[in-house]
């Protein structure tokens, strides 16, 4: 007997259903997870951790601080580069911090907690900070000798052309003094907190200052990447640690800097990308090769 057309439509269909069923939502899966356990595929399956005596410290995939309670560089390892995922480096809340170049001006407040550092102060604060930590120059251009960002606001008789009436050191709250004492011959004030200079006419001036063309603290070391949980440094931002790591353990830093060498990769396939350096793994060798003291 021949089955009606609707139903011999609804037949095909529930047929297409269970051969892609068992195709795609058993047999592919299933397929994957087989070939992630063939031999040298089973830990990048697996998340790529790494482990110390048994126990999980992290994976290579997923960069980490470190460290302490406080916050603090440890200084006897190697520093990853800054992260806006969460508190830094939480893979739960990988993000960029959505700031770009013309971020220059922070927003400052009486409260603390109600003020904000602009991506220019933030790069500011961690170049100095990282100067003084590994005992290289921490200045960059359009940076103030106390880490933020050297931008002035500007306000002229006839708002953007006429003789300047009035110039403020935007990121530099009272009672701090101004890094430069005079614009063009009118004195600078140090910025009152709850003020927004540049909705009241003040033209955005960044100064440039004296620091070297190319710092010697590199761009990684003061910019958090795109997702928050860069597992790499450059080997430019490795190098400025060598000595530092070396002094703490009290290695020679000859040594130290084989281990760098060793803990570096190159560019995939030879053009793509810039060289790295694992931290996570580089640390792991570090306390393998030179217990800490």
């Amino acid at each position: 007997m021949r089955l009606p057309s609707w139903l011999s439509q609804h037949l095909a269909a529930l047929r297409a259903v269970l051969v892609f069923t068992v195709l795609l939502g058993l047999l592919y899966p299933l397929a994957l997870v087989a070939a992630g356990r063939l031999p040298g595929l089973d830990g990048r399956a697996d998340g790529s951790l790494l482990t110390v005596d048994g126990r999980t410290v992290g994976s290579s995939l997923i960069g980490q601080s470190f460290t302490d309670a406080d916050g603090n560089p440890i200084p006897r390892y190697f520093q990853s580069r800054p992260s806006a995922a969460g508190d830094g480096y939480d893979p739960t809340a990988t993000a960029a911090g959505n700031l770009g170049p013309e971020s220059v001006v922070d927003t400052l407040s009486a409260d603390p907690a109600g003020s904000t550092s602009s991506l220019l102060t933030q790069v500011c604060a961690r170049s100095k900070a990282i100067g003084e930590l590994d005992g290289v120059d921490g200045r960059r251009p359009y940076c103030t000798p106390d880490g933020v960002g050297a931008v002035l606001a500007v306000f002229r008789a006839d708002g953007l052309t006429g003789r300047i009436t009035r110039v403020v050191s935007v990121n530099q709250a009272a009672p701090a003094t101004p890094f430069v004492t005079t614009w063009q011959g009118v004195p600078v004030e140090a910025a009152q907190p709850g003020h927004d200079y540049v909705a009241e006419g003040g033209i955005v001036t960044p100064v440039r200052g004296d620091a070297p063309a190319r710092p010697a603290v590199p761009a990684d070391a003061v910019t958090a990447g795109g997702s928050g949980l860069d597992p790499h440094i450059s080997p430019a931002y490795a190098r400025i640690q060598v000595a530092r790591v070396a002094r703490e353990r009290g290695a020679d830093p000859a040594a130290v800097r084989r281990l760098v060498a060793e803990h570096t990769t190159g560019r995939a396939l030879g053009f793509m990308g810039e060289p790295g350096v694992n931290v996570l793994e580089l640390n792991l060798a570090l306390d393998e090769a030179f217990p800490a003291r």
